[in-house]
């Protein structure tokens, strides 16, 4: 059965909601009122809700965020709702969750909805409550920053099986901060950088945690994301009522869901000897795209990708099969990459650029990709978009997610 994209909202990421004396239930009910408001949909209509979140019980000390479905609008007293946790893959797994729900004809509408509240507490105490996607007692033990830590031991490893120039995961950077400044929602629109930012000098860019620097990491952001998906019948329905034919609202053409290891030690082992660090990823991309009834990656016209740290970018540029394994440096000086590329990666900013709100970030992509294929993207619109993916992970490449958004052609 096939899954359509209703639209949805998202909120400002570069908001400090605890700063404006909000809580985690404002910022539900702001980006489901958005959201609502923007498709034109009632609440009445939504019949099964999914969150995706990662620690909210840590840095709020609030669960059970299923709950405020119906807090926000008594129409929603009733509905199921459920909550998805798969470190930085959460709102992937809500979405999975609500895909299920149409796909198997239990429902025809769902609200999926992903967010997280991480600036109300100082850095160091965020660090360690994220840490929680580590394996806990066995790994990153000696670091102030488990994150920052475990993927400079991915740099590590890229160096020891192909090589790797750093200068690389600074143009990447560079390129994502530079797509936010046109994105009016993105954290750091209005920052600016010296040039020397984008290099190996401890002054300007100083490490962060071992060869991990300040301008290879995501953000840590306040925020949210919420999508609506619809059943064909529920689908057609809204077509008439918006006066728009089906094959214009986009669709979930392909998908891919693969986990591995939770300590990465025990993934590179997996891979030792292989060109791949992380086999399972280039599965799940192959999966997504045999799903959609495609033969070849550039089928896809760009991805958004997971770039918690630069060198997750670099790893999925290879993974993905858009370079020889070990050589995704060649699309970055190519400028394959770059917006007016032939795959352009993270128009919106990613998480470097944009924002890295946990819970909500699958959702985010999914969104994006949304807006692409329907020309609703703005001043990060690719020219031309008609099927674009994501790429999403928890952990370090534990669980991962891939969605195919696109339109009839």
């Amino acid at each position: 059965m096939t899954v359509y994209i209703l639209g949805g909202s998202q909120t400002d990421f570069a908001r400090n909601w605890a700063r404006e004396d909000l809580d985690s239930f404002d910022m539900f009910k702001a980006v489901l009122d958005d959201a609502l408001a923007a498709t034109g949909l009632s609440p009445e209509q939504i019949e099964v809700g999914h969150v995706g979140n990662f620690v909210g019980d840590l840095f709020t000390g609030q669960g059970l965020l299923g709950g405020f479905f119906a807090q926000a609008y008594p129409e929603l007293n009733g509905i199921p709702t459920s909550r998805h946790e798969a470190a930085c893959a959460s709102g992937s797994m809500a979405i999975l969750g609500a895909m299920k729900d149409i796909e198997c004809g239990h429902y025809d509408v769902a609200c999926v909805l992903g967010m997280e509240i991480m600036r109300n507490v100082p850095g160091q105490t965020g660090a360690e409550y994220l840490g929680a996607a580590t394996w806990k007692g066995y790994e990153a033990q000696e670091a102030n920053y488990p994150w920052p830590y475990m993927f400079s031991d991915i740099i590590d490893e890229y160096d020891r099986r192909h090589g790797i120039n750093t200068d690389h995961l600074h143009t990447i950077s560079r390129i994502n901060y530079g797509n936010a400044k046109h994105n009016p929602l993105a954290q750091s629109r209005h920052w600016n950088f010296e040039p020397a930012f984008f290099s190996s000098s401890d002054a300007h860019n100083p490490p962060i945690e071992g060869r991990v620097r300040k301008s290879d990491c995501g953000q840590i952001t306040d925020g949210a994301a919420c999508v609506f998906l619809a059943s064909e019948s529920a689908a057609k329905t809204y077509a008439a009522q918006q006066g728009i034919s089906l094959s214009d609202i986009p669709r979930i053409k392909g998908w891919g869901h693969r986990s591995s290891a939770i300590d990465l030690r025990s993934k590179l082992r997996l891979s030792d000897g292989q060109p791949l660090l992380f086999p399972h990823v280039n599965q799940l991309i192959r999966d997504a795209l045999k799903r959609a009834n495609m033969t070849d990656l550039l089928q896809l016209d760009g991805l958004e990708v997971h770039d918690c740290f630069s060198i997750t970018e670099y790893m999925v540029i290879d993974h993905c099969g858009l370079t020889a394994p070990g050589e995704s440096w060649k699309a970055i000086e190519e400028g394959r990459i770059c917006k007016g590329g032939d795959f352009p990666i993270n128009a919106s900013g990613g998480l470097i650029g944009l924002g890295h709100p946990v819970g909500a970030t699958g959702v985010r992509m999914l969104l994006d990709c949304y807006k692409q294929v329907s020309g609703q993207a703005g001043e990060t619109q690719i020219t031309n978009a008609k099927n674009m993916a994501t790429f999403n992970l928890g952990g370090s490449a534990t669980t991962c997610a891939s969605f195919i958004v696109g339109i009839n052609e």
